[in-house]
């Protein structure tokens, strides 16, 4: 499986001429959607979902179950839960989880679902360690709902053999450098990743 990362907690997998898309929100580049069979949103956040170009591409979406999606409401959406497993353009997926991290005060307070595609974890926005094997994990790097270390801590205990970063848009190139410096220390496996660049 071919794993391209695009800006932010955007992702490409492809594998056998299918292609399917994770999180294509409204930071990451058009390209990341051509071609796509499906898509999987771990919740409705802009960064993860823009409903503008989802809508006009006409392909199959699964989304959490009571994410506010109201502007795809004439898409197909395929509503998901936790521990549901299903099959998103031939690709085996199992999501996981079930809230967005907390920020403060219990906000923001929205289903997050993440995602198990054939090996592959991609958490959305929440430290939620699946108990199924990770071999390729998705990692945080930056998040208003977490610190450096618990995103290291989660990573040491996923325990995947791969690990690659998501979630850094908002991180300029020196707060880049020293995330990705810190991860390649602490985290077995550790390649980051830029935006276009596939593993």
């Amino acid at each position: 499986m071919r794993i391209t990362k695009f800006t932010h907690s955007c992702v490409r997998l492809e594998r056998d001429g299918v292609v399917l898309v994770i999180d294509p929100g409204t930071w990451s580049e058009p390209r990341a959607l051509a071609g796509a069979d499906a898509v999987l949103v771990t919740h409705e956040h802009t960064d993860h979902v823009d409903v503008l170009r989802l809508a006009g591409l006409g392909v199959p979406v699964y989304a959490p179950e009571g994410a506010r999606l109201p502007d795809l409401a004439p898409l197909p959406v395929t509503p998901v839960r936790a521990g549901q497993r299903f099959t998103a353009a031939g690709f085996p997926v199992t999501a996981v989880g079930g809230r967005h991290a907390t920020i403060h005060d219990g906000q923001p307070d929205c289903v997050n679902l993440g995602y198990l595609v054939d090996g592959l974890y991609h958490p959305g926005d929440a430290l939620h360690v699946p108990d199924e094997p990770v071999r390729t994990l998705l990692l945080p790097g930056q998040g208003s709902w977490m610190r450096l270390g618990e995103a290291i801590d989660f990573a040491r205990s996923v325990g995947a053999e791969r690990a690659h970063t998501i979630h850094d848009g908002q991180v300029n190139d020196r707060g880049l450098a020293s995330v990705t410096g810190w991860f390649a220390e602490t985290v077995e496996g550790y390649r980051h990743l830029a935006p276009g660049e596939s593993a």
